[in-house]
């Protein structure tokens, strides 16, 4: 059996591998099944492992040992954040309230990865309905960071991009409400790619926010980023919101704008850590080598951002969650009448950071607050679209960091709601206005994916071991442009 690194393996090689006889589907699980027995007892990325996994595993090798010409994509073990249904397996959102809940249909984005043969290994965690940035608010326990288990991975889909930092599987699937791809993704040290909203179909997928949800990869390159979203993208009858990607003809990169709203080319940025804005400046040295106009532009409406998302958000959540009623699914608890048992089964199944955002969303579509607040953010939504339009017409890329600050230590922001809240600072802009975005690694010495002890990085603060937290930069492009962002990133991997 040929040795693999799994650091270094992507797609293509271990097709290739896969495809010469060098290793089976089967064998190349059990390599990742080996590194989830011996690390994520210490990280806790997964809630369940699949068992039928092998099996799968199986059918793979059987089409390539008869001849045939597999997919890409087959035999690809693949982690699923655990909002994503999957016909027959559990899907709980990370609450209580949907503790034993069986999907009875898979998502469209599942059912296309299952007629690529990927190989499902199992769910990940997740902060409860995707609401939070660290995933701390999870009903079953808290995902550690493989580089420094005193930190956060992120959030939502920490349990996703730990499990690709940490070996464990090729390549996860998570969801981006405000960051929830882009900010683990960027605390871990990996890819991780938000398409534009309606290239990828929602159906299937647990609803948070139903105008801002998009569902992406994380890998370990921006190559594996886009072989997933050209399988996952497309139209779908059963998301009315999706549309079939239409690229301009011109896709040449010659302008990168960076907004001073989100980084400071002259001087400090407020809020942004020093070590963030040094691996920041030294990626935009490397585009200006590779021959990119850098352009300071100015984009005010983005000020907003933050304040924006975190109304629009908890009013879609709290109309999204009314459904956990206790009465025609999940956890159901007794009571004196229908009321009682509404109080009952949400009090009981749902976390403190939901109930905050369902009070925060109930008040703003409250009457007297509607048009005060909803309205008032729809309209500045469609201010922020027109100024990335004319935006647009003068770069071909926005650049900024991913997140203000590396990945923080467990409690540091628990107890400010605020504070945690600013770590999508960079990435809700994305969400609101629909375009695509990108998280990728740029320090050069990143480790992703060696055991604990070897990979305990630390930011400049600590000086622990003269290492280093991973760092995203973010690349952002216009509408249905993914293939920019593709093109850029790889370019930057190549030259890091």
């Amino acid at each position: 059996m040929t040795k693999i690194n799994l650091s270094e393996l992507s797609i293509k090689k271990a097709h290739e591998l896969m495809h010469s006889g060098d290793i089976s589907a089967r064998q190349l699980l059990e390599f990742y099944l080996d590194n989830i027995k011996k690390h994520d007892k210490d990280i806790h990325a997964y809630l369940e492992l699949f068992g039928d996994a092998f099996e799968n595993a199986e059918e793979v090798d059987k089409a390539i040992k008869s001849g045939k010409e597999v997919p890409l994509l087959a035999g690809i073990p693949m982690a699923i954040k655990d909002n994503l249904l999957i016909k027959g397996k559990k899907c709980s959102s990370g609450s209580k309230i949907l503790e034993n809940h069986i999907a009875t249909y898979d998502a469209t984005v599942i059912d296309k990865l299952k007629k690529e043969g990927v190989v499902f290994v199992g769910r990940t965690n997740m902060d409860e309905f995707a609401m939070g940035s660290s995933t701390e608010n999870s009903a079953y326990g808290p995902t550690r960071n493989p580089h420094d288990h005193e930190r956060v991975p992120g959030g939502s889909s920490g349990g996703s991009a730990a499990a690709v930092a940490q070996q464990e599987c090729l390549a996860a699937i998570g969801s981006d409400t405000g960051g929830s791809v882009r900010q683990p993704a960027a605390f871990c040290g990996v890819v991780g790619f938000k398409p534009t909203y309606g290239a990828v179909s929602r159906h299937g997928l647990m609803a948070m926010s139903s105008s801002l949800d998009q569902i992406g990869p994380f890998t370990k390159t921006v190559e594996d980023a886009e072989i997933i979203f050209n399988v996952i993208k497309g139209e779908d009858p059963m998301d009315s919101t999706t549309a079939n990607i239409r690229p301009s003809s011109d896709s040449k990169i010659k302008t990168i704008g960076v907004p001073k709203e989100f980084f400071n080319l002259e001087g400090e940025t407020e809020g942004v850590d020093k070590e963030v804005a040094k691996a920041v400046l030294n990626s935009i040295e490397i585009f200006k080598n590779l021959g990119f106009k850098i352009k300071p532009i100015s984009i005010p409406s983005l000020k907003y951002a933050i304040e924006t998302y975190y109304i629009i958000m908890p009013a879609e959540v709290s109309s999204n969650l009314a459904r956990y009623d206790g009465i025609r699914y999940g956890l159901s608890e007794d009571g004196e009448n229908l009321l009682d048992v509404y109080m009952k089964s949400k009090g009981e199944g749902f976390g403190p950071e939901t109930k905050r955002r369902l009070m925060l969303g109930a008040y703003v579509l409250s009457s007297g607050f509607y048009d005060a607040y909803y309205i008032m953010a729809k309209r500045a939504v469609g201010l922020m679209k027109k100024s990335l339009k004319e935006t647009f017409k003068d770069v071909d890329v926005l650049l900024s960091p991913t997140t203000p600050t590396p990945a923080f230590r467990f409690g540091e922001k628990t107890a400010n709601p605020v504070e945690m809240y600013l770590a999508d600072i960079f990435t809700s802009a994305a969400n609101l206005t629909g375009i695509p975005g990108i998280s990728i690694p740029c320090l050069p010495h990143r480790q992703a994916g060696l055991p604990a002890a070897e990979a305990r990085l630390d930011e400049a603060s600590a000086r622990r071991e003269g290492k280093k937290l991973p760092i995203g930069l973010q690349l952002m492009a216009p509408w249905f442009e993914e293939n920019k962002l593709f093109e850029l990133g790889k370019l930057f991997e190549n030259n890091l």
